[in-house]
Formats: C-alpha cells, structure tokens, sequence
C-alpha cells in the first residue's frame, strides 16, 4: 500500500510515491517532474564507524543513460564512473543538507538518486535535490529537516523557475537555492555578469518558492514519517573540556591561535596537545577523544575572539584582505601562464591553446551539451598544506573547485567567431590556507590574458566567512576568509564577477541557515574586494589581454570553401586532407557549412595548406596562373600536381615554344613549373600550358 502526493512547482506538476518501492530502505520517494523520474533512497547504518571524527555522509547521483535513451560508449556498455555533472549535482545536495545532521551523529549515512527517465523540460537535478530531502525527512535517520531547492534561470531578462534544460542553458542565469523553512541555507549560481540587487531577487524570489515545498514535504512526513531513531552520541563530554581548560586555560590557546602564520599555529597546537597526551595518559577513553575536544577548544577560543573582541587570528581588520601578489610570464614555453598569491594561499594557472578539434566531448543526459570548449581543470596536491600523499587523481572537491573557477570565467570568454580555439586552464595549487577556487579565477583571469584569450572583462573571485552568536542579529561578516576561519567559522561565500556584476556563486555553511541581512552584506562585501583585487592587483600585473597569442601557440587562419567542396578537401578515405597535414604539419578542422580552420606554428606552412585548400576547391578557369610539380610523365605530355589530389595535363605541344620530340627533353619528375588554365578541351577536360605563361609570371 503505497501513497501519492502531488504540488505545483513553477508550472509544472511534482508528484511523489512513498511506499511504492524500496521498502528495505530507511526512507525512500519516487519522484516524477514531468516525465523526469528519479528514485530518491535514504539508508543508515545500525551503528557509528569507529575511529573517525566526522559526519560519514556520502550523496550519490546516478545518471543512467536508458533515461535518455542511449547506450552507454566503451566495450563495457555499461555506465562507468560518475560523470562531472553527476559528481557537481552530488555535492549541491550534500552542501545544504550535512548541516542538518546532528553534529555528534557518526552513522554511515547514504543518499542516493537513480535518474531512471529524463524529460527535457524538467532537469533531474532539481528532483533528486528535493527527493533526496524528502526520503530523509520521512526515514528514521536523525535530521533537522525539512529543506528544499529551487532553481531559477533568466531569458530576456525574465526569470524563470525550474527553467527547461534549454533555457537553463542558454539563460542568463543558472541559480540553485537551498532553504529551510526560516533561512537559505545554500546558494550555487553561474550568472552572465547579473547585477547584485537583481541576483539578490532571484535568490529570495527561490526561497519563497522552497516554503511551499517545506510545507508539503512536512505535510508528507506527518502521514508516512518514520519516528527518528536513537544513536550513539559522539560528543566529547564536558568533563574533559573542564580538565583540558585545566591544563591549558583560555589565554594560552588564544596566544596559540594568534598567528598569521598556518605552520607557526600548528606548531603551537601540537606542543599543546603533547602536554594533553601526558597529562591524560592514564585515560584511554579521553586519549581517544583527545583530538576532537582540542578541535573544538580551538574552535571555541576563535568564535570567541572574533565574535566577542572583534580579533582575527592573523591580527587583521574583519574587512581587510590578506598581502596580495600577481605576476604573469612565470612559466617558459607554455601559451600563457600567471600567478595570484593571497595571504599562504597561492596559485600557479597555466593555459593551453589549441584548435576546436580538441574540445572535450561530454557523454550524459543533456543532450543540448555534446562538447565543451572551455575546460578548467584544478590541482591539490598534498604539498600544497605541508602534508605527504600520494596523488590518486581529482576528488570531488577538485573538481568542484574546477568547476566553480570555469564557471565564472565562462561568460567572459570570446565567441568561437571571434577566437577559434579550445581552451584550457590548468590551476596548480602551490600553497594553501584559504579559498584557493577564488585564487583559480584570478590566477586563471590573467593567464588567458598573457595567453592573447581576448576576455571581455577582468574577472576576481574573493570568499567571506561568518561567525554567529546566540541570536540572529548577532553576528560578524569576515572578507576573504584563512582556512582557520573556514574550519571553525559558519559560512564560506564564494562570489566571483567584473565590475558590472556576479557570474558566480558558491555558499556553504555550517548552520541551519542565514538571515536576508547576512546574504545581502556578504554580496556587498565580496564586490567591495573583487573590484579592489581587480584594479589595484591584477590589472598592475596585466591591464589587458595580450594582442596576440604567444610564439609557442599554434595560430589559426580561417577560411570559408563551397560546403558541396568538402569532399574533395577531405579525398577518398581522409587521403586528400592527411597529405596535406602530412606536408605542411598543420591541424585542419572543417564544419559542416565549409568552415576550414588550419592550425599550426609556422605562418608559412599553414600559408601552404591554405593555398592547397584554396586550389582543391577553385573552379578552374581560362587564364588563371598555377604553380605544381611534375608527378608524371607520359608519351603525350606531363601531369602536374597543383595540390594533393588536383592534377592538370600540360600537353607536349603547350611545354615550349619550339617543337620537342619527348617530354623529358624538358621535364623530369618533381620538377617545379609555372602553368596557366586554357579552359575545357573538346572533350571537356581542362587544359594547361606552359608555353603560354604571361611574361610576369
């Protein structure tokens, strides 16, 4: 026996069974947008892990291709690893959703969407967000719910909500919301330079949207709901805080923590909890928690000096900006190169260039989205926080980094017409303590401009943190937070834009939400730095993109030829185009409106491909001048090749003026001659002369 709800959602209707399937599961809803279907599950585990000193939360979003009707590529044709999209999905409903878990629950705890059929006017994504809060509110599983997202998108300046995937596209905006039923409690947003005051509507024209949907989930779980199950506490009792204050008071951890520098701060931590490690060494139980409970007095002396004496660990203002540098040119040899350095946060960005053949092709349920021109890619080595590991490839957190610093650069990159090449930006994390995504986007901004990318408009990315107190109007705003501030503190706000407006967003928080008063002043204090960044750092470093690429990038000469002449461009079987490429070492691309890239290093053999081009798709004509080289020889006259698979006969009365018995009384194979076109023969045939070369010639 299985119940159904329903409610309207931006024109469209959302219906959710519970009880349907899936009854093994904690909390499980099948979800229905349309025709887009996802199966949103909730499972947990009996039992906390042992020896771990965090939430095990981990969020799955599986993208099975039979919901758009493909077969997946590879010898397996099967689905393989998860797909960027579904690894970004994954994280935008893990954000808003882990601060909602009792903050002492170490259950293993699984949340899992399977896209089972997609309908392109209603993303999936929005429906495993909502199914994903819904199978978790009505489980068993300790949560403080509900919450809800909505996605907004703008179209000629409209807004839309849950847009269609085209409109999400191809919009002006690509705005998620997360609320709870008072705050928001997760912004994520790509943007095409939207205005503050106009993001800010989107972003509370969402949150109202998500009230509704709290309303109904909640209604849900007053029908089906599971009562929340009991669990094991992982909170570190308060008599050891009483005995570690004992040892170390208040203003010893204070003069620990006070310090600009990451190492010196650690240093500092460590002597202190050696001291703990002796004092506790008869009390394996304390001693297990002893990390946990110096985490947590770390974090409280911090909380406190910011929140109470206005003090940053660092000793700087709460709107001061840590030392900032830039330099571009650092790297030899590569198309461009650029490095932004903040505080011990430091970011080395290299840029490749290179022709439209070698964009990324992305295989997943968008079928609107086949390539990608554009591609930021994001390194953390373990070297980059003094630590040893071995690299296995990006997590999900590099790729999320990735992702937000391609994200916000994207609407500032020239069009294909006007630049014809694939881009890639690589950020190598030199050095870390706070906010090296923000660092990627100005580190990656200059590198495109050293590399000649003309981007329309500088684009700066800065982070704030927040520290709350016991009400919602105590509080304090922190710009560009230090990893310090990130740990113990209850936000990271991410906003990257030009002097004109925002073209990113990222929010992650800590707390069950934040209040319009904190969202609005965050939004303000991230444009305050962006344009400070911006005109007195970066543009010191590069003012503008370079007028050119550099020596080391291929160039790229554009032509246009006769779609029906593609054929005899590319010849039987590739033969035509790989002789070319073969001799003059260039990359060709052609489309197919007869669009012709030629892509290479040495202006004088792409000039050589291109003239080939232009020979293989001439119309031959009376009078026209020709240069080639004797590829045969026969009896009756000599053929000359002009270009890779385009021949002419010069007949052996039109080589010389004079009579001549043989041909090779002239002529010898690969001998370089000068011809002119004298139209059709009888037959029909074009002819070529030698002897009848214009004098100039």
């Amino acid at each position: 026996m299985y119940k159904s709800y329903s409610m309207e959602i931006g024109g469209k209707t959302l219906t959710v069974d519970i009880g349907r399937v899936c009854a093994q599961a904690n909390g499980a809803a099948l979800m229905r947008y349309g025709d887009t279907t996802v199966l949103s599950t909730a499972t947990a585990s009996d039992k906390p892990r042992d020896g771990i000193d965090f939430f095990p939360l981990s969020v799955e979003y599986e993208e099975k291709l039979y919901a758009v009707g493909k077969i997946p590529g590879g010898f397996n044709k099967r689905e393989g690893k998860a797909s960027e999209n579904a690894v970004l999905t994954s994280r935008v409903i893990d954000r808003p959703m882990r601060p909602l878990f009792p903050k002492d629950y170490r259950n293993d705890v699984t949340l899992n969407n399977m896209v089972m059929s997609v309908d392109p006017q209603c993303r999936p994504e929005v429906v495993a967000m909502i199914g994903s809060a819904l199978a978790t509110c009505i489980s068993d599983i300790p949560f403080c719910g509900p919450c809800a997202m909505t996605q907004v998108g703008m179209v000629d300046g409209a807004f839309i909500v849950n847009p269609s995937q085209q409109e999400w596209d191809e919009g002006d905006l690509q705005l998620t919301v997360a609320s709870t039923m008072e705050k928001v409690i997760m912004i994520e947003a790509g943007a095409n330079e939207i205005p503050e005051d106009k993001m800010l509507e989107a972003i509370y024209m969402a949150h109202d949207i998500n009230q509704t949907i709290n309303v109904f989930i909640n209604d849900i779980v007053a029908e089906v709901g599971k009562p929340k199950h009991t669990y094991t506490s992982c909170a570190v009792p308060q008599e050891l805080f009483d005995a570690i204050k004992e040892i170390v008071p208040p203003e010893e951890m204070e003069a620990a923590v006070f310090t600009d520098q990451k190492q010196e701060r650690e240093e500092n931590i460590n002597k202190i909890t050696e001291r703990l490690e002796e004092a506790f060494a008869d009390n394996e139980e304390w001693l297990e928690l002893l990390g946990e409970a110096v985490y947590q007095y770390q974090k409280k002396t911090v909380r406190k000096m910011i929140l109470k004496d206005h003090k940053r660990p660092d000793g700087r203002d709460i709107r001061q900006i840590r030392p900032l540098a830039a330099e571009v040119d650092i790297i030899p040899r590569v198309h461009g190169s650029a490095m932004f350095t903040r505080g011990q946060t430091q970011i080395c960005d290299i840029v490749t260039l290179a022709p439209m053949s070698e964009v990324q092709r992305v295989d997943g349920l968008d079928e609107n989205i086949l390539t990608k021109r554009y591609m930021h890619h994001y390194n953390f080595p373990s070297y980059s926080v003094g630590e040893t590991k071995p690299s296995r490839g990006p997590g999900r957190r590099e790729i999320g980094h990735g992702a937000l610093a391609e994200k916000a650069l994207i609407p500032v990159l020239p069009s294909v017409e006007e630049f014809p090449y694939a881009i890639r930006a690589v950020s190598e994390t030199f050095e870390s303590n706070g906010s090296t995504s923000m660092a990627s986007t100005c580190a990656s901004c200059m590198s495109l401009m050293a590399a000649g990318v003309p981007i329309k408009k500088m684009v700066a990315g800065i982070s704030c943190g927040l520290v709350t107190g016991d009400t919602d109007d105590d509080y304090i705003v922190l710009t560009d937070i230090q990893g310090l501030e990130d740990f113990f503190g209850d936000m990271d706000f991410k906003v990257t834009g030009t002097h004109d407006g925002i073209t990113a967003i990222q929010m992650d928080i800590k707390i069950h939400g934040l209040t319009r008063p904190i969202v609005e002043e965050a939004i303000a204090r991230t444009r305050e730095a962006r344009l400070y960044i911006m005109d007195e750092v970066m543009s010191k470093a590069i003012a503008e993109p370079r007028k050119e690429v550099g020596p080391y990038a291929p160039k790229i000469i554009q032509i246009q030829i006769d779609p029906l002449k593609i054929g005899d461009v590319v010849g039987q079987r590739g033969k035509t185009i790989n002789e070319i490429i073969e001799r003059t070492g260039v990359k060709i691309d052609i489309t197919d409106d007869g669009a012709v890239s030629i892509c290479g290093t040495e202006r004088e053999m792409m000039d050589k491909a291109v003239k080939m081009i232009e020979i293989i798709t001439a119309n031959f004509e009376a009078g026209q001048i020709f240069k080639g080289k004797v590829v045969s020889i026969k009896e009756f006259g000599a053929f000359i090749e002009f270009a890779p698979g385009k021949e002419g006969m010069v007949h052996i009365s039109k080589i010389t003026k004079g009579r001549i018995n043989h041909v090779e009384d002239v002529l010898t194979l690969g001998d370089e001659v000068t011809v002119v076109c004298l139209g059709k023969d009888k037959m029909g045939r074009l002819s070529f002369s030698m002897k009848d070369v214009p004098k100039n010639h």
